[in-house]
């Protein structure tokens, strides 16, 4: 009798949970409809935007942020160099001044110390794909997301998982978990998992794929050269491995693919068949 008792108190208190758990994504569902409604067109577009900022320049940078948030009502900010308690004591100030939530991102790969000093830096992700304990990389995303939310980070513009299968890729190499397209889904998974199991939104990049490149796409415009079936098989096999596990956004690539959009010259970050066709409507 006892036992039954306890099954059905558990019971009680897991449905209890999950109507709290609705009642809170309501709650906030509300509350981000009532903030869209109280912006202008002009301020709804300045919502999409993502700014840079550093926390190691001084005040005429630090000026310029102000502006832009205070003039342009800008969505979010991408912190680059600095230091963990500068950026603490700068993000607090920018969400002081500004009349919408900043969401605060930051691109730590290898943590918060692939840009800020005298923080923890964990191995690069190449370094884990030679791990065979996917546990590791989990813990590791839970410390890295921990890392982020001490300083009021929000998303981290990780993990990457292109597919290192071009020795001649001047940018990817070391950033990706490998070749091995099963590894590099789930050391991808378990890396997200991690940051977002510890309240950090993860971002799975660089869609549809940066392995197979020569060329640096900061400087120039890479093309790849393969059919549908070829990417379908390999560049985006770790892409759709990770949003079915749930993963909180994506990263677009700027990539010229021929076999998404014949447009000459067009980035696959700015093509509608890229981001709007392929990821949105088909993955």
């Amino acid at each position: 009798m006892r036992a039954i008792l306890t099954i059905a108190l558990l019971g009680f208190l897991s449905v209890q949970s999950v109507k709290a758990q609705s009642n809170a994504t309501k709650a906030r569902a509300r509350w981000v409809d009532s903030v869209f409604a109280s912006l202008t067109e002009d301020q709804r577009i300045a919502q999409l935007m993502v700014i840079r900022a550093h926390s190691n320049l001084g005040p005429e940078h630090i000026a310029k942020v102000e502006r832009d948030i205070i003039d342009y009502n800008v969505g979010a900010l991408c912190f680059f160099q600095g230091g963990p308690v500068r950026q603490a004591l700068l993000t607090n100030r920018y969400q002081q001044i500004a009349r919408t939530p900043l969401m605060v991102t930051i691109d730590g790969e290898w943590g918060l110390g692939m840009r800020l000093d005298s923080v923890t830096r964990f191995p690069y992700q190449l370094t884990l794909g030679a791990l065979q304990d996917e546990g590791l990389v989990y813990r590791m995303g839970v410390a890295v997301g921990e890392q982020c939310k001490r300083i009021g980070v929000h998303v981290n513009y990780a993990p990457v998982v292109d597919i290192n299968n071009n020795p001649d890729n001047p940018v990817i190499g070391f950033r990706s978990f490998g070749e091995d397209l099963g590894k590099v889904s789930r050391m991808g998974i378990a890396y997200m998992k991690g940051m977002q199991d510890a309240g950090i939104m993860a971002c799975a990049k660089h869609f549809p794929g940066h392995g197979d490149v020569a060329v640096d796409s900061h400087y120039d415009l890479p093309v790849i050269n393969k059919s549908m079936t070829q990417l379908d098989s390999m560049e985006l096999v770790p892409f759709r491995a990770i949003f079915a596990a749930g993963v909180g956004s994506v990263m677009i690539a700027h990539l010229a693919i021929p076999a998404i959009d014949t447009a000459a010259q067009r980035a696959t970050s700015i093509s509608r068949n890229n981001v709007t066709e392929l990821l949105r409507n088909k993955l």
